[in-house]
């Protein structure tokens, strides 16, 4: 079973400083029937006007994955750390008891990122912080894992047994996925057209997967962000 979920139905928030689309529930939008897919709570998709950004704000028990799409995101915690990351380089934080944290665009340029929030195995985690600059060509015409459960062999390891790939399809190309027994998977099409599985794509444009092999042919570049689950319900 393969749902098509258009961007254009998305819940979206225009801030100013700020643009979202909002994959599930969050902040002003509210649907009750669309709070999570499995252990996924939250996909923002944000577009941060240059010297603007999140300022100092609190999370707790979740794991939080933040991925560039271009631009450059400054990051600081209570930790000690400060970051500066860019297109397609990853940000994770184990939120656990408690953190502090900032997000802000310090560059001359919009910033684009996806905000994901993934429900953790369990509360009450010691927080943690870690970051990864992939290389670009390291997802071209490939999936490359960037995130994995502890037992899996991504560089980011979270608390939940997730893994999330990412892809960069150049022009006439096909690339597929298998969907095992017992997962479900979460497609996003961050950037480009695509055709899945006789579905088209467009920009911000996303796929709820289950029991479903898939397969991504394009035309034109395709940049996919590709999420593989647990089928059991995560309430």
């Amino acid at each position: 079973m393969i749902k098509k979920i258009d961007h254009n139905n998305m819940g979206k928030s225009k801030l100013g400083w700020l643009t979202s689309w909002f994959h599930f529930s969050f902040a002003e939008y509210y649907n009750p029937e669309n709070m999570n897919y499995g252990a996924l709570r939250v996909i923002n998709d944000d577009l941060i006007q240059p010297h603007t950004g999140f300022s100092t704000h609190p999370h707790k028990d979740m794991e939080i994955i933040t991925y560039v799409v271009w631009g450059e995101l400054t990051h600081g915690d209570n930790m000690s750390n400060i970051r500066t990351l860019k297109r397609g380089q990853v940000q994770y934080m184990s939120a656990g008891t408690g953190v502090f944290h900032s997000e802000m665009n310090e560059g001359n340029e919009l910033l684009r990122l996806l905000q994901i929030w993934i429900i953790p195995d369990k509360i009450g985690y010691t927080p943690n912080y870690g970051d990864y600059k992939f290389k670009w060509e390291e997802r071209e015409n490939k999936w490359l894992e960037v995130v994995s459960g502890q037992n899996g062999n991504a560089p980011i390891k979270i608390h939940q047994d997730m893994n999330i790939f990412v892809t960069e399809l150049t022009n006439d190309n096909t690339l597929k996925y298998d969907c095992k027994e017992g997962r479900q998977l979460y497609l996003v099409l961050i950037e480009g057209e695509a055709n899945i599985n006789d579905i088209t794509l467009s920009e911000r444009d996303a796929l709820e997967i289950l029991d479903e092999n898939i397969e991504i042919k394009t035309e034109t570049n395709a940049h996919v962000i590709l999420f593989d689950m647990s089928n059991k319900i995560i309430l």
